[in-house]
């Protein structure tokens, strides 16, 4: 084919189309949804699973890992993968208004379904213990925002008894449609290897996201989609681990604000997936979490906000476990921009300030 007619091809053909319509459409044969449903999507879904050999190098043995970076969700976070769901059950119910607790990102994927489906939301948060970035996200979508003096904890007790008491949905993952909306990662994981991994390593605050992926890879298992069921691995912060230290934690710490719960409502069944699946809970502390942080911005070019980096982070802690040539995938539940704060203290790279505008000290400080 000659130059001129590749040219005229390229620009008279039709550009491709968009296949992705969101997580309803695709799944919707494994969804409680019908023909009556309003679908309320931004099309989340279909994010990537990315292999990490720099994590896998770390582990040796022929393992191979990747990550399933949720934070290219459309908000930003996992939690649009349930909010879909909650936002069009409660618009299908007539509803006109929802509300939650949150630490950052539920408030943040609320306020945007919400205003995408014409209802109001409110949300009420921990006066600060929100990242500026997920609190500007919620701001900006149209949320009515209350910051109360105490915890997630006790904030989730404010808005489950307004919900009883009141006209307004709950969309917290109390709400039975958010974990049906994200148990389709667990589709998407299963797509995209040809089989469930070996292992699943997931943070966990609240706990329904591990509780998800679990009825998720079940569901795909037993319709013959996947040969073999992974075990469920899941990871608290040290400061807030309560799966792990079996109590409730009254004043939970630490650096990854996401999973900053002391009380998970989905605790029973997260256990029931652990012990399911012969699976394990584990914690790890901050400084590990940020050193997983690092290595995936500084080796992988992935930016995920600090509670992500737990999964990897608690992978590494027990690498000396993993069985030889297994396949690990490690969830990575937010993005990065979430918490640019967090991104500025905690990094090794250089920053000059104060530099002269003019080439020779520019070309000194690069080392020409």
């Amino acid at each position: 084919m000659s130059f001129s007619k590749k040219l005229k091809q390229l620009f008279t053909s039709t550009p491709p189309k968009n296949n992705w319509d969101g997580l309803i459409e695709t799944y919707k044969t494994w969804l409680p949804v019908s023909n009556k449903t309003p679908i309320i999507t931004l099309k989340e879904g279909a994010t990537p699973l990315i292999e990490v050999k720099s994590i896998s190098n770390r582990i040796g043995n022929g393992v191979k890992v990747f990550v399933k970076y949720d934070g290219l969700n459309p908000t930003g976070s996992f939690k649009d993968r349930g909010m879909t769901m909650a936002i069009s059950k409660a618009k299908e119910a007539g509803c006109e208004a929802v509300i939650c607790a949150s630490t950052g990102n539920t408030s943040a994927s609320a306020a945007a379904y919400a205003s995408k489906g014409g209802m109001k939301s409110f949300v009420i948060i921990p006066d600060g213990y929100v990242a500026q970035g997920k609190l500007a996200q919620a701001l900006v979508y149209g949320a009515e925002v209350l910051a109360i003096k105490g915890n997630f904890d006790k904030a989730l007790d404010i808005v489950r008894e307004l919900s009883d008491k009141y006209p307004i949905t709950l969309v917290n993952s109390v709400n039975p449609y958010r974990l049906q909306g994200q148990k389709t990662a667990a589709f998407e994981i299963i797509e995209n290897l040809g089989n469930a991994p070996d292992w699943l390593c997931i943070p966990m605050g609240n706990a329904g996201n591990i509780s998800a992926y679990w009825m998720g890879f079940q569901e795909f298992f037993h319709a013959g989609k996947s040969k073999r069921l992974p075990r469920m691995m899941g990871f608290q912060a040290s400061g807030s681990a309560p799966l792990v230290e079996g109590k409730s934690i009254n004043n939970p710490e630490t650096i990854a604000t996401a999973i900053r719960i002391g009380n998970p409502v989905n605790k029973e069944k997260a256990i029931l997936a652990k012990e399911s699946s012969n699976g394990r809970f584990s914690s790890v502390s901050d400084s590990e979490i940020i050193n997983a942080y690092k290595i995936l911005g500084r080796e992988e070019g992935i930016f995920c906000e600090p509670a992500s980096a737990a999964s990897v982070a608690g992978l590494l802690k027990i690498k000396e476990d993993v069985p030889k040539n297994s396949t690990i995938v490690c969830v990575l539940t937010g993005n990065g921009l979430k918490d640019p704060d967090c991104a500025i203290k905690n990094n090794d790279s250089i920053f000059h300030t104060g530099v002269e505008a003019e080439i020779n000290s520019i070309t000194k400080i690069m080392g020409f």
